[in-house]
């Protein structure tokens, strides 16, 4: 998706009075307006070349292509990840990847996450103070559990997207997961029975 689509529903919606991320009100509007945009793919997502970058840093929202290493043992992935990475890991990196999650436990999850915002300006200052640990010892967090994934610098497949903080209830609700040996309907029944 392009950039002109996030500046488009972000324009949209502060025309209707609603700030990104402060309140119930207008999270819910921009998540129920990027779900019903169905023109967008993760090739046009990632072909906005202002915003890739080369790393991650904790805390911020990034999509990427991505192969695993292990894909013939795995029952499905994600081949367009939506991560929020929490820690780095030899060769890569842990992540939570939003993907995992039916749509209104994506909402609850990242409502409890904003509480982590290190600011309230949503703006490129703002990321979230996370850490395995904080995810792990608070309940308000249960939904992240099958969302944790390991990924490797090597088998990612393209430069990090980065998203900036007003626009990440945006892309947490845009249809862009890209599940290989499953549907997505299978993989939020599972996600939803891990929880």
């Amino acid at each position: 998706m392009p950039a002109f689509t996030f500046d488009q529903i972000l324009q949209q919606g502060v025309r209707q009075g609603k700030i990104p991320g402060l309140s119930r009100d207008s999270r819910e509007w921009f998540r129920d307006t990027a779900n019903k945009t169905t023109n967008v793919t993760p090739r046009q997502m990632i072909q906005n070349s202002k915003r890739l970058r080369g790393s991650v840093l904790v805390g911020n929202m990034y999509a990427f292509f991505y192969d695993p290493k292990m894909k013939k043992e795995l029952p499905y992935y994600d081949r367009f990840p939506l991560v929020f990475p929490i820690e780095k890991a030899p060769n890569g990196f842990l992540g939570i990847n939003m993907h995992y999650l039916p749509y209104i436990l994506r909402a609850k999850l990242m409502d409890a996450l904003y509480q982590l915002s290190t600011n309230q300006k949503f703006d490129a200052t703002t990321r979230l103070d996370l850490s395995y640990q904080i995810l792990k010892g608070a309940s308000r967090f249960k939904p992240f559990k099958p969302t944790v994934k390991r990924y490797l610098t090597s088998h990612i497949r393209s430069r990090f997207l980065y998203i900036q903080p007003n626009e990440w209830d945006i892309a947490l609700f845009l249809p862009v997961e890209r599940f290989q040996k499953a549907s997505k309907q299978q993989v939020f029944k599972d996600s939803k029975d891990a929880i």
